[in-house]
C-alpha cells in the first residue's frame, strides 16, 4: 500500500479579512474547524454509488479529514485468471504482458482515485488519495488500509460493477462489515434521496 501522489487540485488560497469576501472565509474557517477530528477511510471505485458515499460521508459524518482509498486487483488476481487455475488450468504466462497489463491496471486506479479525492474535496473534506493492491480480496484490503491508517470510520457503498471496479460490489460491503473491527458506515444504492452540500450563512 501507498500513498497516491496525485492532489485533488491546488486550493485557492484563503481571503484575507479585508479583502472579498472576508467575512464569508472567516465563518466557514470557524465551522470547519469546530468539527471533530476522526479520520474517515472511504472506500471508491468510481461508480455512482461511491460517489453517493462521498457525499453522505461529507453531509452527515462528523469528520473532516478523509483518506479516499481505491483498491485495484493486478491482472493475476483476475476473475478469469483465478478460475482457470481453480479449474487446473495453467495459462501460457507472457510476463512482460502482464506487467503492461497491471500498469495500465494501475493507472486507471490511480485516476479514478484522484476523482474520488476532487469531490471529497469538494464537499469540504481534508481528503487524500490512496491505492490499496488487492492481493488476496478486495474487503480484506480495505480492512488492512483502515487498520494501517488508523481511521476511525470505514465508508463504502454497496453494489458496484464488476471486474476492477467491484470495489463496492454488495458482497465486498457485507463481507467488510463482518469482519471489519472497527466501525462501517454503509450508503445503500437506492437511497431515497441525494444530500446536499451544508450551507453556512
Amino acid at each position: 500500500m501507498y500513498d497516491s501522489p496525485m492532489a485533488a487540485g491546488s486550493s485557492p488560497s484563503p481571503t484575507g479579512p479585508h479583502g472579498p469576501g472576508g467575512a464569508d472565509q472567516r465563518e466557514k474557517t470557524q465551522h470547519e474547524n469546530s468539527r471533530p477530528g476522526q479520520t474517515l477511510l472511504i472506500a471508491y471505485d468510481g461508480s455512482p454509488n461511491a460517489d453517493r458515499a462521498i457525499r453522505y460521508a461529507a453531509r452527515f459524518l462528523q469528520a473532516r479529514v478523509a483518506h479516499v482509498v481505491t483498491a485495484w486487483e493486478p491482472g493475476a488476481m483476475s476473475a478469469p485468471r483465478v478460475s482457470s487455475l481453480a479449474a487446473g488450468m495453467q495459462p501460457y504466462l507472457d510476463t512482460r504482458a502482464e506487467i503492461e497489463v497491471d500498469e495500465a491496471l494501475e493507472r486507471e486506479a490511480t485516476e479514478t482515485n484522484a476523482r474520488g479525492v476532487a469531490l471529497a474535496t469538494e464537499w469540504g473534506l481534508d481528503a487524500t488519495g490512496t491505492l490499496v493492491e488487492a492481493d488476496s480480496t478486495v474487503w480484506s484490503a480495505l480492512i488492512a488500509a483502515a487498520d494501517s491508517l488508523d481511521a476511525d470510520l470505514l465508508v463504502t457503498g454497496t453494489r458496484g460493477a464488476t471486474g476492477f471496479k467491484a470495489l463496492l460490489r454488495s458482497s465486498v460491503a457485507e463481507r467488510v462489515l463482518k469482519h471489519c473491527h472497527r466501525p462501517v458506515f454503509i450508503v445503500p444504492a437506492k437511497c431515497e434521496s441525494e444530500p446536499r452540500p451544508e450551507i453556512t450563512v
